[in-house]
């Protein structure tokens, strides 16, 4: 297991409450031993002009559970934040909900990288994508 303290799915999505999360519906739905998975809805708050699900929505899903999984990887005197983030939109989605799950691909002292599969509910491959987080201090 990677996790360095405990972690849950009602706590995590208890923080998420009055923040980008929260406006965009995602909700993290499964922690593993070494992932963690969020969803989000295709609807109107998610959607582009376009009608499908917007790829900066989807890109703030993918960091928004690596995010997450990165800073439960780390003890309590330290944080995680966003340095690089890479995704490719593969796939449009109409609606329905996207899933999100990231994998550690490097867990290092001062950099984590992330490997996140957007999918569709019917488990076809919507993006990819990668964030790369500092480790610093919570000082």
């Amino acid at each position: 297991m990677i996790w360095k303290m405990p972690v849950s799915i009602d706590e995590i999505n208890h923080r998420c409450r009055n923040t980008l999360c929260d406006h965009l519906g995602i909700e993290f739905t499964h922690i593993g031993d070494d992932h963690m998975t969020a969803r989000m809805p295709v609807d109107r708050r998610t959607n582009q002009p376009m009608g499908i699900v917007h790829g900066g929505a989807t890109a703030a899903l993918a960091e928004t559970v690596a995010s997450a999984a990165a800073n439960y990887c780390v003890d309590t005197s330290k944080v995680c934040v966003g340095l690089d983030l890479n995704i490719n939109h593969i796939r449009g989605v109409r609606s329905g909900f996207v899933l999100a799950t990231a994998k550690p691909l490097h867990l290092g002292k001062t950099t984590q990288v992330w490997e996140i599969k957007i999918m569709n509910e019917a488990e076809q491959l919507i993006s990819a994508a990668r964030l790369t987080v500092a480790v610093i201090s919570k000082d």
